[in-house]
């Protein structure tokens, strides 16, 4: 699962890989999508962060973010060579309302998103939600644990967010790369298990 299986300078692809997987990091603002791919990722990643300015105080809560000072103005971009013959292409997506138009190009072609979440502002995951389902893509959700955010028994959190019972609940650390990966194996296996069912209803 690291970048061993890539070439020696972790640039190039092995030639056994046959297979491409597309899938998207989602999450409302500053909910961890940025570390988490940067995390995951065997290359340096993609990341189009800008400072942050005085004309985005009107739409971005800072409340429970105070020290973030940086901001995704188009995507991030990571790899991760699962085996010798899938790599996974991990494009975190912006998480304001703002860049729904971007959004929506970016989810073309991919196999599925995990959404991240964070306990303190549940219901900013909403409308991130809303856009995934939107696009008809499964996903699975990992609660991102930050320092001193509210720890909900998983049912609460489920019925918090409206999930169905076969959406994957996983509880995840963007900054640990374990932990970040076993977020991402959970949302493999659901997607596999969900072509599975749709081959073999």
């Amino acid at each position: 699962m690291d970048s061993a299986l890539a070439s020696e300078n972790g640039l190039h692809l092995p030639d056994t890989v046959r297979t491409a997987v597309k899938l998207l990091v989602a999450g409302h603002f500053a909910v961890g999508k940025t570390t988490l791919v940067g995390t995951l990722s065997e290359i340096r990643p993609l990341r189009t962060e800008e400072t942050m300015t005085q004309a985005g105080a009107p739409v971005d809560d800072l409340s429970a973010t105070r020290d973030k000072t940086t901001t995704t103005v188009a995507m991030d971009f990571g790899r991760l060579t699962l085996s010798e013959r899938i790599v996974l292409y991990l494009f975190g997506v912006p998480g304001q309302e703002r860049f729904t138009p971007l959004w929506r190009d970016l989810a073309h072609g991919a196999y599925g998103a995990l959404i991240l979440v964070d306990t303190s502002r549940l219901e900013a995951s909403f409308g991130v939600m809303d856009l995934v389902e939107r696009q008809g893509l499964p996903y699975a959700v990992a609660v991102n644990q930050f320092d001193g955010a509210p720890a909900f028994p998983e049912d609460e959190v489920r019925e918090a967010l409206d999930l169905l019972p076969t959406t994957p609940l996983i509880t995840c650390d963007a900054r640990d790369h374990a932990s970040s990966v076993r977020a991402l194996i959970t949302l493999v296996d659901h997607l596999l298990s969900d072509d599975s069912q749709r081959e073999h209803p």
